[in-house]
């Protein structure tokens, strides 16, 4: 099967298969060139299954966010596979007609900070090769007076060949290259740096002995980010023009500018899911950021919860007394209550109107809010479109509002659309040892404007669909990027006039550039890129379109500017939310779907994932889980012996069984039973009808029933139906709920769990409402965990012998010998409902009776328990 997730790329690569040691990866490279920071970079893996058994292996690169993937390829054993760009319905209804066996493909969120994962999962037979080839571009933002090109390096296991190769071609000049030892000490004096006047390389080719954590390892080092930093030169304060091939590309960074005051409001978050390390670090970057304004500037501080509180009620200069004594305040907060974010913007955008009104704002300063939040909010107006359009009317176009976004609770796509909406930008940082650092750094960007009300002119009679040209702020160490197309054919010179407002006066910068300058360099070098200003157009118009999409005040403006999008998609080859990849073979009749991930929140497991129904190479995927279903039908598997062991238990309505308890990882699962409505053969089925999870270390609690699924944080709760599609994400919990089919909850990358919904016909005279679970064996319990599924944590030895004939010709009997018992057990089938929920999947395994009695610990009554969140106690 076949996964893809779409686009955003510092680059992480990584290698998941069943059985590590049979895998080979014997070749794995990047290579990545920068072309007037337009970066072209291209992820090629070669493996092979030296297994005896087919293998299932996945291919998983994260890119950076904004980044667009535009080709994939995978070969196995000759057989090619190719991708071409469509509009996503024409794109799934050629996928129904020809999904690929044994492949997936999908494009997903990411746990990382702004990371979006590509990822594809093939099933292949013993002896196969195979290579992926993955491209994308992305343009290098400048940040802190610096370009950095980030590629994370995670094989995840040793490589015959590794190779890591960036070329940097720039025709303003090379500045300096510098690479970091962000991979640590283990690699130094590997890399090597070959720099020219225009040109630089940067190589990276550990060998496998170098890439071994210790002489005798089997496991590699190399496990992080490989960084390359680098700036260009500067001779014009107008910036630099770049013409070719039809279009210009303007890239503007003046720099020995004095800085413009600023009058800047801190708005922060104090709510109770602020508590602990993320205020500790909140406050340590706060009193880090508060020593470094200037003198020439006005600032106050807003603390909120379901309350607003501000430290000065007006803008006061930042004098070292008045900074000391913010410090002072900001000591003193301790988080607790709701989240009131409405009222707290709506309070700094006052207290910044009045400044203006009483003329207290010099005229040539920066006026601007940074927000910085955790979560959504719970108190006040709730309504994330009418918080936004409320923002919006009371800042005008006279503020700027800047927001960081900590941890994976928060709604960081309502906090991008609410920045952009007010001139600023979003962050998303997280809630770690590395929150002040991170929040440092991103103040830094903003803590130094240059120039205000930028404005970018061309001849209109020569150029054409130029990308934003009107600028609210310049921050120093930054950089404005401008493109559009020029009619080369009919013109000598381009000539740009740039206006802008400095701390001491009007500036006016003109800039003047031959249409042809670049064709002799370019044509000389075989590494550059012809097609960069097409491209760099391009990813700027696309991206802008995105983000005019997101404020467009109107649905018909939107569907227009939808329409344009893509356009441009198809146009450029590149995947956007309107847009899917296909990954198809020669005869078209195996076919793979690439969708981008519409979750908003966070990053895994969200995305659009279209899988085929089922395998139909060797059906791995679909026995190597626990499961719970039906009558409550037990069916362990024992990933050592590839064995299916099931069993039935028959216990009365009412009483919880544990599933799970785990005191070391401080979860549990349990389920409730319920009955029949009337007895069959003078029998009462039962079946689970809710299921709780508590997840301790996190103090969370889930209850899933055939009704509803809540979560619960202390006195905090949030409810989804069945009759819903949507998710609930707190402290880096994910609920992810698919309308009347199943919910997935995901706990990091340490496990996960499925719940699937049986629904029956409502005037069925016997059958009733019920719930099936479904717990990968590869969840991160630990060896101490116990309950009816958990207990197989730590796999006991199993041995089946003297299979002979049972009663029944198809249901064969045999001796099992597990746990110092000898069990006669009986070879049957049993149901996966996961891909088929009113049939199921037959699934083959050996049936213990008298509910599993010698094979669980004990006897099935041992794990009652009391209530749906109790751990099992200790026998």
């Amino acid at each position: 099967m076949l996964l893809l997730y779409p686009k955003f790329i510092e680059l992480f690569y990584q290698l998941q298969v069943e059985d590590d040691d049979k895998i080979g990866l014997y070749s794995y490279k990047v290579q990545s060139t920068i072309t007037s920071r337009l970066a072209n970079t291209m992820i090629q893996a070669k493996m092979v299954n030296n297994a005896k058994r087919p293998q299932h292996i996945v291919f998983d690169v994260q890119v950076p966010k904004g980044a667009f993937i535009d080709n994939f390829t995978m070969d196995v054993n000759g057989i090619t596979f190719t991708s071409s760009i469509r509009e996503k319905s024409e794109a799934r209804r050629m996928y129904s007609q020809a999904k690929a066996k044994g492949k997936a493909a999908g494009i997903v969120r990411s746990n990382a900070l702004d990371m979006e994962n590509f990822k594809t999962e093939v099933n292949v037979p013993p002896g196969t090769r195979i290579q992926f080839e993955l491209h994308y571009q992305e343009m290098i933002r400048r940040k802190l007076s610096s370009y950095e090109h980030v590629i994370s390096l995670k094989p995840g296991r040793l490589a015959k060949h590794m190779e890591v190769d960036v070329r940097i071609i720039e025709p303003q000049g090379i500045r300096y290259v510098h690479v970091p030892n962000s991979l640590g000490d283990h690699f130094n004096g590997i890399t090597t740096i070959s720099k020219g006047e225009k040109k630089a390389h940067i190589s990276f080719k550990p060998t496998m002995a170098q890439q071994r954590k210790c002489p005798t390892c089997s496991s590699t080092a190399v496990d992080g980010n490989f960084v390359v930093q680098y700036d260009v030169n500067r001779e014009s304060t107008g910036g630099e023009l770049e013409i070719f091939n039809g279009y210009f590309i303007h890239f503007f960074a003046p720099e020995n500018l004095d800085p413009l005051p600023k009058n800047i409001l801190f708005v922060i978050d104090v709510s109770g899911s602020m508590w602990g390390l993320k205020m500790k670090q909140t406050i340590e970057a706060m009193k880090a950021i508060l020593s470094e304004l200037r003198a020439a500037d006005q600032f106050s501080l807003i603390d909120f919860n379901h309350n607003v509180r501000c430290w000065r009620d007006n803008l006061v200069s930042a004098t070292p007394a008045q900074v000391e004594d913010a410090k002072k305040y900001i000591q003193t907060i301790h988080p607790n209550g709701g989240t009131n974010i409405n009222e707290a913007l709506l309070r700094a955008t006052f207290i910044l109107n009045e400044a203006q009104n009483l003329g207290m704002l010099d005229p040539n300063s920066v006026s601007m809010i940074v927000l910085v939040s955790d979560g959504d909010p719970t108190v006040g107006e709730l309504k994330l479109t009418t918080i936004q359009k409320n923002v919006k009317q009371s800042i005008k176009d006279e503020f700027s509002l800047f927001c960081l976004g900590i941890g994976f609770d928060v709604d960081y796509d309502f906090l991008q659309r609410i920045a952009t909406d007010n001139r600023g930008m979003a962050q998303r940082i997280f809630g770690n040892q590395e929150t002040s650092a991170q929040m440092k750094r991103f103040y830094n960007q903003v803590s130094t404007p240059l120039l205000k009300k930028i404005q970018f002119n061309y001849p209109q009679e020569s150029v054409s669909d130029v990308t934003q040209s009107s600028f609210h702020n310049y921050f120093g160490g930054s950089e404005i990027v401008v493109a559009g197309k020029v009619d080369t054919a009919n013109l000598q010179h381009l000539e740009s006039v740039v206006t802008a407002t400095a701390a001491n006066a009007e500036l006016v910068m003109e800039t003047l550039r031959d249409v042809e300058e670049l064709d002799g360099f370019m044509k000389k070098d075989k590494y550059a890129d012809p097609e960069f200003t097409r491209k760099l157009w391009a990813y700027l118009t696309v991206n802008q379109m995105l983000a005019e999409r997101n404020t467009a005040p109107t649905a018909a403006l939107k569907r227009n500017i939808t329409k344009s999008i893509l356009q441009m998609s198809l146009d450029h080859h590149i995947v956007t939310p309107f847009t899917s990849m296909l990954i198809e073979n020669s005869e078209k009749d195996e076919i793979m779907l690439a969708d981008q991930p519409k979750d908003p929140r966070r990053g895994c497991c969200s995305g659009q994932c279209l899988r085929p129904p089922h395998y139909l190479s060797p059906p791995v995927s679909a026995v190597s889980i626990n499961r719970v279903d039906n009558d409550p039908h037990f069916i362990i598997y024992l990933p050592k012996s590839q064995r299916n062991i099931c069993f039935n238990i028959n216990s009365d309505p009412g009483h919880i069984l544990n599933l799970v308890s785990d005191p070391s990882t401080g979860v549990v699962v349990n389920g409730q039973l319920i009955g029949a409505k009337k007895e069959e053969n003078k029998k009462l089925n039962t079946y689970f009808g809710k299921f709780g999870f508590y997840f301790k270390n996190k103090g969370l609690k889930v209850e899933i029933d055939t009704e509803t699924i809540t979560l619960k944080d202390g006195s905090y709760s949030i409810m989804l139906s069945w009759s819903d599609t949507g998710h609930i994400i707190r402290k880096q919990l994910l609920i992810s709920v698919k309308k009347e089919s199943n919910v997935t909850i995901r706990v990091g990358e340490e496990m996960s769990f499925m719940v699937l919904l049986h629904r029956v016909w409502k005037n069925h005279p016997v059958n009733v409402d019920f719930l099936g679970i479904y717990i990968p064996p590869e969840n991160q319990f630990s060896p101490e965990a116990q309950g009816l599924i958990g207990q197989f944590t730590s796999e006991p030895e199993v041995y089946i012998y003297n299979q002979r004939p049972g009663q029944t010709p198809k249901k064969p009997q045999a001796t099992m010998e597990v746990k110092g018992n000898k069990l006669t057990v009986t070879r049957g089938l049993q149901k996966d409902y996961r891909t088929n929920r009113v049939f199921g999947t037959d699934v083959q395994c050996w049936f213990v009776h008298n509910s599993g009695k010698g094979f669980i610990d004990g006897h099935y009554k041992d794990y009652l328990v009391s209530h749906l969140y109790s751990f099992l106690k200790e026998p």
